[in-house]
């Protein structure tokens, strides 16, 4: 077989290989196997309605203890989230700025991730808050009720008594995510 028809061959087998592989993947990464995100929404509950301060406790990937009564009087923010979500990671930015402020806490929960990975996206990211390492889903088992569990990310804003203030399901968008944590601040 002369070399030109060998190269033919061997750009169609790779245009073949790549069609195949564009007909098999998702059409975006928030379709892709394992991946579900919510659509956004978010519910906010009255003052009186708020119930009890939220109880959640672990360790985070530095092997530090995380528990939300320390934050008390601050506003909380809780995240759920892991390091190869498309909307995580566009987020991250908005969370790291969020918890600059003296006022508010971030804290996340990450049921995925080893702690090599989860660390390298806060080093990416410039994350200084800590993550619940929630390899065993006791964390978010503790939210049943209040986080949609299969939905990443997902956002619970607590009040300065510790109260679920507000949530959002799926990504929070800059405006929101102040408006939310200023109303969870009043």
């Amino acid at each position: 077989m002369k070399r030109s028809a060998r190269l033919v061959l061997l750009a169609a087998v790779l245009i073949a290989v790549v069609l195949w592989l564009t007909a098999c993947a998702p059409g975006d990464a928030t379709e892709s196997p394992g991946y579900v995100s919510g659509d956004g929404t978010v519910t906010e509950w009255a003052v009186a309605e708020r119930g009890e301060p939220v109880d959640l406790a672990g360790t985070s990937f530095e092997g530090e203890a995380v528990d939300v009564a320390d934050y008390r009087g601050q506003v909380v923010l809780i995240n759920t989230w892991y390091a190869s979500c498309p909307p995580c990671r566009a987020e991250a930015p908005d969370l790291v700025a969020l918890d600059a402020r003296e006022d508010v806490q971030v804290l996340g929960i990450n049921s995925r991730d080893d702690a090599e990975t989860a660390l390298a996206f806060d080093r990416t990211f410039s994350v200084e808050y800590p993550s619940i390492e929630d390899d065993d889903g006791q964390a978010i088992a503790r939210l049943q009720g209040l986080v949609a569990i299969n939905a990443v990310p997902t956002s619970l804003i607590l009040d300065t008594e510790g109260r679920v203030a507000a949530r959002v399901i799926g990504r929070v968008e800059p405006s929101t995510l102040q408006a939310l944590v200023d109303g969870a601040a009043s």
